[in-house]
Formats: C-alpha cells, structure tokens, sequence
C-alpha cells in the first residue's frame, strides 16, 4: 500500500513550539474571531466578511496611493506607475466582491438588517480618507467621524495635505506647464474643480505623448484607476438596489438615491474632458 505523502521528506517545517507559524504572522486567531454575529441569520457571516475583507482592500488601496502620491511629490515616477496600476488591480478585486454580496436575497437580508442598527458602509472612515486622499474632497463628511477625535484627526489632517491629483498638477508644472494660481495654490480642504488650463495642459500631453512620455503614462494610470474606481461605485448602486430597493440607508441617507449622485463625481476631471478636445 503507498504511504500517504509527508512534507517534512522535503524539507517542509512541521513543529512550530516557540517558532513563526502562518497564524502567528498573520494574527488569524484574531482576524478569524472578529465576526460576530448578532442574529441567527445564515447570511449575517456573508454580509459581516464582505465588509470586512473590503476594509482590508481599501486599507491596502490607502497604503498604495499614499505612497504613489509621495513618489510623484518627489519626481519618482516609475514607482508611482506600478503602484497606481495595483491600486486599480484592489479596485477590481473588490468589484469582484459585490458578485458575492448579489447572491444575497431582500429577504435573507431583511433577517438581520434591524440589528446594523445606524450602522452603515457611508461611514467608513477608511472609504473616506481614501477619496480626500485622491481628491474627492467635501468637509460635510467629517462629521459623522466626529465622535472619535482620532478618526477626526486622521481626515482633518489628510484635508491640509495636496491630494494625489494635486500633486500630479504640480508635477504637470514642474515638467514646464503652465497652471494657473487658483490651482496650484488653492484651498487644499475643497474639491479641484475643473480648469481650462488644466484641460490645455493634459491635451499637448495627449498630442505628443513621445515628448511626454511619463506624464502621458500618469495620466493614464490615474484615468485606469478611476475607470476601475467608477465601476466599483456602479456595482455598489446595483447591489443595495437588488437587495433593498429603493429604501432608505441604514446610516439616514437616501440609499440607492444617494450612491447614483456619487455616480457623476469626478476625481481627475480633466483628464475625462480632455478627450472631447482631442
């Protein structure tokens, strides 16, 4: 009779008394015991781990585009492009996840949906940071964060900082484009809003992208990653309207009325309006 295979033949580490396991590095046995339901609700584990696992995306997305806008901050570009291209890459994975989410019927929902209390993904502090982070910046969302003065700082402290978008003008700038005060020098704390000058800049970039060949890939890293960003929104409005119709949120806001208005938000505006000019 064959034996049944043993790893340790090769080589393979089997005792871990005192040594660096799998879980001890990954912390599993807290990450694993961090889903607690409130219900007996079969789906309720579904809903928990969806959300979850899509905080630890966004958390890697954070890491990623912080660390993209400090390389294009300091003319490292090459870095920026490959981070830039996974940032995309998380946005597809966790469009991925709503496919999951979708299989989830309004009534398996409605089972445990009282128990989120006023709970809601419209608070996600980490969703937030990461569109002031890009540029989608709006100080009315600083309130619901409120109540927890270092969440509060965290995005109060993101506001004072040139946003990924900024800083890819200011490189614009410092490449011999010639970019107007009020977007250069504008009120870090509001939104960009669009510029014609901007829109000329980015356009004899598009015209002759041998000349500017690294600014012509920026520019198409960031329109990647909001096409990839777009479509997550898209799906999020699809799923809450498969699953609750058009009720309203369990945060207050308006449900699907709401998410369909964060559809026509742009993040790098110009770089959509150019096209129309070329």
């Amino acid at each position: 009779m064959t034996q049944p295979y043993d790893p340790s033949s090769e080589g393979a580490q089997m005792s871990f008394d005192g040594r660096m396991s799998y879980s001890d590095y990954l912390h599993l046995d807290q990450v694993l015991a961090a889903q607690n339901l409130r219900t007996s609700a079969h789906d309720e584990m579904l809903f928990i781990i969806q959300h979850q696992t899509s905080e630890l995306w966004i958390k890697l997305a954070l890491h990623e585009v912080s660390a993209a806008r400090e390389a294009i901050k300091t003319d490292n570009l090459q870095p920026a492009f490959k981070m830039l291209a996974r940032v995309a890459q998380i946005f597809e994975q966790l469009n991925s996840a709503w496919d999951v989410l979708r299989t989830m019927t309004p009534s398996e929902y409605t089972r445990f949906r009282d128990e989120l209390g006023q709970s809601s993904g419209f608070q996600s502090y980490q969703y937030r940071l990461i569109e002031f982070t890009i540029g989608n910046r709006n100080q009315a969302m600083l309130k619901p964060h409120e109540h927890r003065p270092e969440t509060l700082k965290l995005l109060t402290d993101e506001l004072a900082r040139p946003s990924l978008y900024d800083e890819s003008l200011r490189l614009l700038a410092r490449n011999g484009f010639t970019l107007p005060a009020e977007v250069l020098n504008r009120d870090l704390s509001t939104p960009h809003q669009p510029n014609d000058a901007v829109i000329a800049a980015w356009k004899v970039v598009y015209q002759a992208p041998e000349t500017h060949w690294q600014l012509y890939e920026l520019a198409e890293k960031l329109v990647d990653f909001e096409d990839y960003f777009r479509r997550w929104r898209f799906n999020h409005v699809t799923t809450v309207e498969r699953i609750i119709g058009f009720k309203r949120g369990t945060g207050g806001t308006s449900g699907v009325a709401y998410l369909r208005r964060m559809l026509d938000v742009e993040l790098f505006p110009e770089l959509w309006h150019v096209r129309t000019e070329l």
